[in-house]
């Protein structure tokens, strides 16, 4: 049996890397639910608190993500925390080959790639008085993401149809088949996606599961 050192748990389908202020009220909220009518797990970050380095909750969580989504935009670079997120996708990405996507939202990937520009002017911002080891770790990561084939919002005419594209890409990407046997059953989308998660099928874990019923039902475990 393989050591439990070795197993990685996946309890996410998709870490998103993005600056709040820019996309999470709009298109950040419009992509989670898409996702969820997708069936996939998304994690969320509204119940932790954000500092000036990225805290272990985040890093966990980019570790049990099988595709981190870096939503990059012009004041992407005004947030440490922001910049430190790519730095440790890229650890995982070299560690364990976790599928990269990214979405070039309002800014132009050269000027991600070169720190130029809006996003360059913010970047230096946040530079100030880091050490020079810090700085060349953003650089690297901003380098690496900026240049994946993404999507870039300026060549969409239709916000709701980038997003529709996205999911498609991700669902690919997972391999994600949503059960169509319980369409039209009003009330249970939450509760599968909580199954899903719960589940965690992705983790090469030996697993029980156990089924409970009323009377005249058929049990098992």
């Amino acid at each position: 049996m393989a050591s439990s050192s070795l197993i990685h748990v996946r309890r996410y389908h998709v870490f998103p890397s993005f600056h709040g202020r820019d996309v999470r009220r709009g298109f950040l909220s419009h992509l989670h639910h898409y996702f969820a009518t997708k069936g996939i797990t998304t994690f969320k970050d509204q119940k932790i608190e954000r500092g000036n380095t990225i805290g272990p909750e985040l890093v966990q969580a980019i570790t049990e993500s099988r595709i981190s989504i870096v939503v990059l935009s012009k004041n992407y670079a005004s947030s440490s925390w922001c910049l430190d997120e790519p730095v440790e996708i890229l650890k995982c990405k070299e560690a364990s080959g976790q599928i990269v996507m990214t979405i070039f939202y309002d800014v132009d990937p050269s000027d991600v790639r070169k720190q130029r520009g809006d996003f360059g002017s913010a970047f230096e911002e946040t530079c100030e008085g880091k050490t020079e080891e810090e700085k060349q770790r953003w650089r690297k990561a901003l380098a690496y993401v900026a240049t994946i084939a993404g999507e870039h919002s300026l060549n969409w005419a239709n916000e709701a149809e980038l997003i529709q594209k996205i999911a498609t890409d991700v669902t690919k990407k997972l391999n994600v088949t949503p059960s169509r046997d319980f369409d039209g059953m009003v009330g249970l989308e939450a509760h599968l996606t909580k199954l899903d998660s719960l589940l965690r099928l992705e983790c090469n874990e030996v697993k029980m599961i156990g089924i409970w019923g009323a009377a005249g039902i058929v049990t098992g475990a």
